[in-house]
């Protein structure tokens, strides 16, 4: 079994459910899986991955976990005694062969509220289960010299002092073990630049700090959620900010591109935020951006965090971290080049909301490939409503 605790997933899941149960308990959604790796085959596993799915629609949580999740401190306690009640619905998930040659389809259709744990533990089931069954002699040693090369580029250098670098690898890890293995090697080794994890019970189990806001998937449902179309993604950061009221302060940037993050995030959100994050574009223009944009709102930038999280590698986040130094406090997040990489092809797959309230939503990122709905027509007016040019 691939996945043995509810806790094997990302903080900002279960931050955005805490929302989702005081504000849009009747939310119903649909998720939709895609793989955007070219010519792989995922039918002969099938049967495995439904089975791995079968297997996690019957856990639920321990006394210890939920014990756990009381002690942080933005957690509330009627959200854990409904936590204690909680599984995953089998029948709101199925798993079947796609139209393309090689293809599955994974859609998960119910109550945002009891489906939204889904989507972190389906994707690393789909990775885990592929990999086991396509690189059965895996390259440990290989995989062990790459994470000691790139922990050594930060270690090593003393210019790095500050810098602070988290895992965020759950959904597209290698396997179970290699991400345990990651995250205990970087905590014993990299010590203070290793800032942390967004895996919940990894968190739990090494005592380190568990880390996360907000996804694209709760801007998204604001689409559907909120007063009207254009004003959803104010409406979605007023929501959090009376949730959580200046706790997890890092605001998520590219739901709508960042023209349209900026047209909103006025001085009240700059003041009242701790932050935001980057997830797409190019993140040296992202940054120079967001620190003028302070600078307009009369908000010291110096006082403010920019994270990090595209696709990063340390290398990159070393360059980053030396173009802003000084001007802003900066943190990274890392998922894919430290949890799947020994060598072999990472897959790029993703599992998003794609309707909500019988709505479509969408993401339209600064990065074309991200943008994903199913419904050109709304896509097509979203684009208009936000003022994005035309794909």
């Amino acid at each position: 079994m691939i996945i043995t605790s509810l806790l094997d997933t990302d903080l900002y899941k279960f931050s955005m459910m805490q929302v989702v149960l005081h504000h849009f308990p009747a939310a119903q959604v649909e998720y939709r899986y895609k793989c955007r790796t070219p010519n792989v085959n995922l039918r002969p596993y099938l049967d495995e991955i439904r089975e791995e799915i079968k297997a996690l629609c019957t856990l639920r949580f321990t006394e210890a976990e939920l014990n756990y999740l009381r002690s942080l401190r933005f957690i509330k306690s009627d959200f854990v005694d409904f936590l204690g009640l909680f599984h995953l619905p089998e029948r709101c998930i199925s798993v079947e062969p796609g139209e393309q040659d090689g293809e599955i389809e994974i859609r998960v259709i119910g109550p945002w509220l009891h489906t939204i744990l889904f989507e972190i533990p389906v994707l690393a089931i789909v990775n885990e289960v592929y990999f086991r069954n396509e690189c059965q002699q895996p390259a440990w040693e290989e995989g062990r010299e790459r994470l000691q090369s790139k922990m050594r580029l930060v270690v090593d250098d003393p210019a790095l002092s500050d810098f602070r670098v988290a895992d965020y690898g759950t959904r597209r890890r290698f396997s179970k073990l290699w991400h345990e293995e990651v995250v205990t090697t970087m905590k014993n080794q990299m010590h203070p630049h290793f800032a942390g994890t967004s895996n919940v019970w990894l968190a739990m189990k090494y005592g380190v700090t568990p880390l996360g806001t907000m996804g694209h998937e709760y801007l998204q449902a604001c689409q559907a959620l909120g007063p009207r179309l254009r004003d959803s993604q104010i409406f979605a950061l007023e929501v959090w900010a009376k949730e959580y009221r200046g706790d997890l302060g890092i605001a998520l940037s590219d739901v709508y591109g960042m023209d349209a993050f900026l047209r909103d995030f006025d001085m009240y959100f700059c003041k009242l935020f701790d932050g935001a994050r980057h997830d797409s574009g190019d993140p040296f223009m992202w940054g120079e951006r967001l620190l003028e944009h302070y600078r307009l709102n009369r908000t010291d930038p110096r006082t403010k965090t920019l994270v990090f999280s595209d696709g990063l590698t340390i290398p990159k986040a070393i360059e980053l971290a030396q173009r802003f130094a000084g001007r802003c406090k900066i943190s990274f997040g890392i998922g894919t080049n430290l949890t799947n990489d020994l060598g072999h092809e990472p897959l790029q797959i993703v599992m998003k909301m794609v309707r909500c309230n019988g709505q479509p939503v969408a993401k339209v990122s600064d990065a074309p490939e991200k943008t994903m709905c199913d419904d050109p027509a709304y896509l097509a007016y979203l684009r208009q409503v936000f003022q994005l040019p035309p794909a």
